[in-house]
């Protein structure tokens, strides 16, 4: 294809909590083609009931394909499946690089796309599970203008909004904004986990919290959210607690990079790290509320 025609065929590589509700949305656009594979292959077969294919290997994925949507766990992650995809990827390609990776991880994305003559798209998305499965995510995107009318049909698939970063869509522009966004993310959720967890420290009522707060500005619709879950004990992963240490270190590196100290980044970073420890890995990110107890 060229870089102005419409996309008829879109890989999607990586099927996880965000991978596969992006997918299915994907699937359902009229006349778009749309491949799916996920190193767990159990995790990528409930989209053939959506129009999906279901295939074995990156490589069976991008053949013949427009465009590439990678959303996996990391930067190295997406870096080895990429290559496994190489034989069968055709220059021209439009690759939609919706992991966030980090500002080093991105450069050696970047580089991969060019040695491979790819059009590398810069387009991380802003959500969890609820947004992602309502096709509501935000999609943070940076490409060149010329573009951007072919990929609307793509991000209005899977997205209830795109925030278009820069004019020429320079490499890391949208990334660079995900990390940002995302220390406030984390910021708040490690916030709520440790007012709660002082409240039980205290043998103070959580709920007596939630409402000497309610309606006020130091009221949000995310406290509440992650605080319920913690109420609840029911941590189902909408964004689960490995990942977000990932992202936290990712934006200490970034800060580090640039000669910002995010000292509360850090600290996240090791609390998710103490959760993860004690056994939270796969639950919800929330869980840093554990990381003030010992033991479990």
């Amino acid at each position: 294809m060229t870089e102005t025609n419409a996309i008829t065929s879109v890989a999607v590589l990586g099927t996880g909590i965000m991978g596969a509700p992006m997918a299915r949305h994907l699937a359902a656009v009229e006349g778009l083609d749309v491949r799916v594979w996920n190193r767990t292959r159990a995790k990528a077969e409930p989209l053939a009931a959506a129009g999906a294919r279901v295939v074995d290997t990156p490589a069976e994925a991008v053949r013949g394909a427009d465009a590439v949507l990678t959303m996996l766990y990391d930067g190295p992650t997406v870096l080895e499946t990429m290559r496994q995809a190489a034989p069968e990827l055709r220059s021209g390609t439009v690759w939609i690089q919706s992991t966030t990776a980090g500002l080093s991880g991105i450069e050696e994305l970047g580089t991969f796309a060019r040695e491979h003559g790819m059009v590398f798209v810069d387009a991380p998305v802003l959500g969890t599970r609820q947004p992602a499965e309502a096709g509501q995510l935000t999609v943070l995107a940076a490409a060149p203008m010329r573009l951007r009318e072919t990929l609307d049909p793509l991000f209005t698939a899977y997205g209830g909004k795109t925030v278009w970063v820069g004019e020429d869509g320079t490499e890391g522009t949208a990334s660079r904004l995900k990390l940002v966004i995302n220390s406030w993310v984390l910021t708040v959720t490690h916030g709520t986990a440790e007012a709660l967890a002082l409240a039980k420290g205290l043998g103070v009522d959580a709920r007596d919290f939630l409402a000497a707060v309610a309606g006020g500005t130091l009221d949000m619709g995310y406290l509440r959210a992650k605080a319920e879950l913690l109420l609840s004990g029911e941590l189902t992963p909408s964004f689960a607690t490995t990942t977000a240490e990932k992202d936290a270190r990712l934006i200490v590196e970034a800060g580090e990079r640039a000669g910002v100290r995010m000292d509360v980044a850090a600290a996240g970073a090791e609390r998710f790290r103490r959760a993860v420890e004690q056994g939270h890995g796969g639950e919800d990110m929330a869980a840093s509320y554990f990381a003030s107890f010992d033991g479990h």
